[in-house]
This record gives structure tokens, C-alpha cells and sequence, in this order.
């Protein structure tokens, strides 16, 4: 669902490291900007021959795990959806409804994102600057990305003819229908014969998991020199507009449960959501305490069934399926992220290839590995698809903590909303079954 939380050993934890690299990377280099300025030949060989490269070596880790990762997780997905044949509609509601309120999620976030425009709060000075600084790396693909037009000849460009070829461009999309071919096509094979298939693919997926497990070792660095880098070069002025960034997602965040999940809430599952809120209570804390949806399962699995009444059989079921398909949080997050870096970088992206970015966000939230930064590659990947340089994830890195904090939260939320309806769709759970008394987990 999100990145889980992870420690680097007995003492501080890894995600503590990241921010506090941010934070010192942050302070040096607006400290650097305002003092000496940027081109300071020591502020330059700084950048040159320690920053850059530190920061260069991290995100290589990530882009190199980006096409195996999205085919194992893909096919994984599908596989694992094989069985939903043999529970028959119960499993056809969840997936319909974790699939739904992802798509209305990344769309809030995209109306979200374009109402505040946070983007707005980087100067042209500044919009310039980054421009220039990943030139050699953007500008022809911005080029084509602002004059492409969507239209059938996408849509046939959706089917690659050779994935691998696919894989090499960075063709997501190519890549993304090849993974879902091949993990339809194991589902209907003699399980012995496609046994030894999903073997391989998981173990794909687990090396590319420890790959991503080594590149966020070495992340605090990383972080930290990205953000020097920037900081020096650009700024207070890039600052004020991550905050923004930071504000937006927050607010699309909030807004989605607010509104479309407490509406969801109040007229199909029947329950006041003040009360489905109170009565979750515990598994939010854990979802926003630890942000991982595999370390929340067993307290959402205790929640639904102590404090909402959701009968054993249906939360056993729906839960776990939520926890790797209910991604509402992670599409809100992604499409707001992409749409940022996309106008900060002069991608000025059409309503039809939003459309795009809001699939994209939906497609690549359910493929993202459970792992520290394991949705970082995957979006890196969309961002290439529309020409941003890939290196401008840079920008936002830093902040990811305290958002894959808060998206965790919401996709858990989102799960147990749909144990609820599924269970009240079945006949088998009423709005009055809910406990009179919040029982202990």
C-alpha cells in the first residue's frame, strides 16, 4: 500500500535519518545561497565532486530497479487476483470498490492540485534556473511532451510490440500492459505448470525489493545532497514552494476522506462517519505511527471486527486484498506530484493527458512495493512518460515522510470503509451491529 517504515539498526530510525538529512542539507544550502551565493567556486566544488555525485549514486539505484519492478509487482497483482474466480462476487465488489475510490481519489487530487497550483509559488527566476540546471537531461523530451497530442495513436501505443524494447525507452505504459497480460495468462494456466513462473516473479520482486533496501541506506546522503544542491542553488524561494506542495497534498488528503469517503460512508455503508472514525481509531494511529499497510493488518483486522462488528470471514478476506489494492492516498499523492514537477518544469499538460496521469497514479499506486521508497521508482517512472526530468524528484524526496505518514493513513482508511460496505452489500453486517460499547483490541 505504502512504504513501510524501517529502521537502519538499533538506534535511530531510517526515516528519521532521511528528514534529519533533509533539514541539514536544507539549512547549508539556503545558508550557502544567501551568504556566498551559488557560484562560489568553493560552493561549486562542493556540489561537483561530494552533493551532486552522493545524490547522482541514490537516485541510479532507484531508476534501475524502475521496469522490473513494475512488471513483478504487476504480474504479482494479477496472480494474485487469480483466486477471486472461486470467492466469486465478494472479491469482485472489493476490487470494484478499492479500483473506484482510487480513480475518485487521484481525480480530487488532480482538481485539488490545479485549484491551489502550487507551482505558482516559484518564480520565473527560479523556473528558469531549474530549467537550465537539468537541460541536458529534459529538453527534448519536455519538447515532445508539450506538443504531443492524446489520441488513438496512444491508446495503440499502450500495446508495445516488443515490452523489452518497451522497458529499455521507459515506455510505462508498454511495460505496465505487458504485466498485466502476463500475469492474466499465468492465472488461467494448470497451476503446476505456472507455479515455477510465479516463483521466478516473486523472486524478482524480492531482489528488486532488496535492491531499493540498499539504495535507502545510503538515502540520508542522498537526501541530503539533492537538497543541498538545490537549496544553494535555488534558494529560499524552491522551499516555499515544497511547502505549498506539502500543504496541497495534505488538504487533497484530508478533502478525500473528508468528503468522498465520508459520503461513501454515510449513504452506502449507512453509518454516521463520525462514528466509523471514532471506532478506527486505533488502526489510524498505527497506519500514521509505523506508514506501512502490512505492519496496520493485524490492528485494522482486530478493529473491523471489535469495534465495527464486520463478521471474521469478510474482513479476513477484504483486508488483505485492501492492503495491497485500496490505494487511495498513493494515487492522490502521485498525480499531485507529477502535475507539480510537470508545471514547474514548462510541461504544460493537457486535460486529456491528466486523464493519463490520474490511470497512471492508479495503475502505479497498486503496483508499489511495500518497502521504504518503494513507490519512488514507479514515480519517477511517470515522470519521465511526460517529459520531466527524472532527477526532479529531487525536489520532494525530503518531504515524502510525513505524506507517506499521512497517505498510509487514508489507504487504511480506505480499506476498512470497503470491509464495511462489502459485508453490508452481502446481507451479512447492518449499520446496528456496530458494537453500542468500543470493546478492547
Amino acid at each position: 500500500m505504502s512504504e513501510s517504515s524501517s529502521s537502519s539498526g538499533p538506534g535511530m530510525k531510517l526515516h528519521t535519518k532521511i528528514l534529519l538529512g533533509l533539514a541539514i542539507g536544507a539549512v547549508l544550502g539556503v545558508i550557502v545561497n544567501l551568504t556566498v551565493g551559488s557560484d562560489h567556486p568553493v560552493v561549486d566544488a562542493v556540489n561537483s565532486y561530494v552533493a551532486v555525485p552522493i545524490g547522482q549514486i541514490f537516485l541510479r539505484m532507484l531508476f534501475m530497479v524502475v521496469m522490473p519492478l513494475v512488471f513483478a509487482s504487476i504480474s504479482l497483482g494479477v496472480c494474485g487476483l487469480g483466486d477471486i474466480r472461486k470467492v466469486g462476487r465478494v472479491g469482485g465488489k472489493a476490487v470494484g470498490y478499492f479500483l473506484i475510490t482510487t480513480a475518485m481519489a487521484a481525480s480530487l487530487g488532480l482538481i485539488v492540485v490545479n485549484a491551489m497550483r502550487p507551482w505558482e509559488r516559484v518564480t520565473p527566476e527560479t523556473r528558469q534556473a531549474l530549467m537550465d540546471r537539468f537541460s541536458k537531461d529534459a529538453s527534448g523530451r519536455v519538447q515532445v511532451a508539450a506538443t504531443s497530442e492524446f489520441g488513438m495513436q496512444t491508446l495503440i501505443n499502450i500495446v508495445p510490440r516488443n515490452p523489452i524494447q518497451a522497458a529499455v525507452n521507459t515506455d510505462m505504459l508498454g511495460v505496465i500492459f505487458f504485466g498485466l497480460m502476463f500475469g492474466a495468462a499465468l492465472t488461467l494456466m494448470p497451476q503446476a505448470k505456472a507455479q515455477p513462473m510465479i516463483g521466478w516473479l516473486e523472486a524478482l520482486n524480492e531482489v528488486v525489493t532488496r535492491i531499493i533496501h540498499f539504495a535507502m541506506l545510503i538515502a540520508p546522503f542522498g537526501v541530503a545532497g539533492l537538497i543541498f544542491t538545490v537549496a544553494s542553488r535555488f534558494g529560499f524561494d524552491l522551499l516555499v514552494a515544497i511547502a505549498a506542495f506539502v500543504a496541497t497534498v495534505l488538504i487533497a488528503l484530508l478533502a478525500h476522506v473528508g468528503i468522498t469517503l465520508s459520503l461513501v460512508i454515510r449513504f452506502l455503508v449507512g453509518l454516521s462517519p463520525l462514528v466509523f472514525f471514532s471506532r478506527i481509531r486505533a488502526a489510524l494511529i498505527t497506519a500514521f505511527s509505523t506508514s506501512s499497510s502490512s505492519a496496520t493488518l493485524p490492528t485494522a483486522m482486530a478493529v473491523a471486527e471489535s469495534q465495527l462488528g464486520v463478521p471474521r470471514r469478510i474482513a479476513g478476506f477484504v483486508l488483505p486484498i485492501g492492503s495491497t489494492m485500496c490505494m487511495n492516498g498513493t494515487a492522490i499523492f502521485e498525480g499531485i506530484t507529477v502535475i507539480f514537477l510537470a508545471e514547474i518544469f514548462g510541461v504544460d499538460l493537457s486535460l486529456p493527458q491528466m486523464v493519463v496521469v490520474m490511470v497512471m497514479s492508479v495503475l502505479t499506486a497498486v503496483g508499489a512495493a511495500g518497502v521504504p521508497g518503494g513507490s519512488i521508482p514507479l514515480l519517477v517512472g511517470i515522470l519521465t512518460m511526460f517529459g520531466v526530468p527524472g532527477e526532479a524528484i529531487a525536489i520532494v524526496l525530503g518531504v515524502d515522510r510525513i505524506l507517506d505518514m499521512s497517505r498510509t493513513t487514508v489507504n487504511v482508511c480506505g480499506d476498512l470503509s470497503a470491509a464495511t460496505w462489502v459485508a453490508r452489500s452481502e446481507g451479512l453486517w447492518k449499520p446496528s451491529d456496530v458494537p453500542k460499547v468500543a470493546g478492547a483490541l
